[in-house]
């Protein structure tokens, strides 16, 4: 009897998991208006809600199979909508970028480097940029908080002897006009980009024009393993051109790409639930190593709170000086270790 009361309760949850998950998929991804998505989801919503009570409460018997059919046929559907590059994209994220790797020599297409007013006041570049990575000096993560202290956005800059940083960012591809919704990146509303671009542009975009909070935190890495990581951003980029991917929330976001790029690198890796709740991502590289152990995290949080200088650089600036000051350098890893 208990088993029995079991099973029912787990076929419930089951059932009311699946009709709410196929409700926001329809609700996200119906083709259409507004209106047409709402009314989709809402007839899938009320459909479930009688066949579940013509199964449970009326013991209908052909009301499982009827459940079945149409969640076999929702999962169809879904599996034909497919990743796009050909869309009317806002004007931030139109276009993708590339490289090409000649030894140490690499040659960046549509590297973003625009000049905000605000978000919808700004000046379209997009640049060829090259870089020698035997030139390579330095790797920072940059955290941009826009939803309380667990929810922050991660970006790494690489920054070169010659003063020069480029910034790999992995982001939603918005198509025009369309806004980000968490919820809608679990049910394939948004495309995947990887963008590269100039600090003055991704940064201070972030932290004087959206209000955002940001941090700077300098990585111990070895020369070596900058570079591969560099190379893997690339690497991802130009894959994503011939192959374009759908951003998810959990599984696909701007932390857990980067982790599974520098999981090649050092394979110990592990994965930790602060890849998600990114905000708490600097414990997560003082855990292992990547943030230099010489201070706490609480100081270098104090230390590399870029967001009052980032406000206070001119146009004439040297912004990527300037959010640096006052933050030390990471001290070199041993040689022969990825981090240390």
């Amino acid at each position: 009897m208990l088993a029995r009361a079991g099973a029912g309760a787990l076929a419930a949850v089951v059932l009311f998991l699946s009709g709410a998950w196929g409700a926001f998929a329809l609700a996200f991804r119906f083709p259409g208006r507004y209106a047409a998505r709402i009314v989709a989801a809402s007839v899938w919503a009320l459909g479930c809600v009688v066949l579940w009570v013509a199964w449970i409460g009326w013991h209908v018997s052909w009301a499982p199979a009827a459940l079945l059919i149409a969640f076999v046929a929702l999962l169809a559907w879904w599996a034909t909508i497919r990743p796009r590059n050909d869309r009317l994209w806002a004007d931030d994220v139109a276009r993708l970028m590339h490289g090409e790797v000649e030894g140490s020599r690499v040659v960046l297409h549509n590297v973003r480097d625009f000049n905000w007013r605000s978000d919808d006041d700004y000046d379209v570049r997009w640049d060829t940029r090259e870089y020698d990575l035997e030139r390579l000096a330095r790797a920072d993560a940059i955290l941009s908080y826009w939803s309380g202290e667990a929810i922050a956005h991660a970006m790494l800059s690489f920054g070169f002897e010659d003063g020069r940083h480029v910034v790999f960012s992995v982001e939603i591809r918005r198509k025009r006009g369309e806004a980000f919704s968490e919820i809608g990146g679990f049910f394939r509303q948004f495309e995947l980009i990887l963008i590269a671009a100039d600090e003055s542009d991704i940064v201070r975009v972030r932290s004087n024009v959206r209000g955002e909070d940001d941090y700077l935190f300098p990585l111990r890495m070895t020369h070596d393993a900058m570079c591969s990581l560099f190379l893997s951003y690339v690497a991802a980029a130009n894959e994503l051109v011939g192959k374009p991917r759908f951003y998810n929330t959990v599984t696909s976001n701007c932390t857990t790409i980067v982790y599974r790029m520098a999981k090649r690198i050092d394979g110990a890796l592990p994965f930790d639930l602060r890849l998600l709740l990114t905000g708490y991502l600097p414990e997560y590289l003082s855990d292992n190593g990547t943030l230099d152990r010489r201070l706490g995290v609480d100081e270098w949080r104090r230390l590399g709170r870029i967001t009052d200088r980032a406000r206070a650089t001119g146009p004439q600036d040297d912004f990527s000086a300037a959010i640096r000051v006052g933050v030390p350098p990471a001290q070199s890893p041993p040689s022969g270790d990825s981090t240390a």
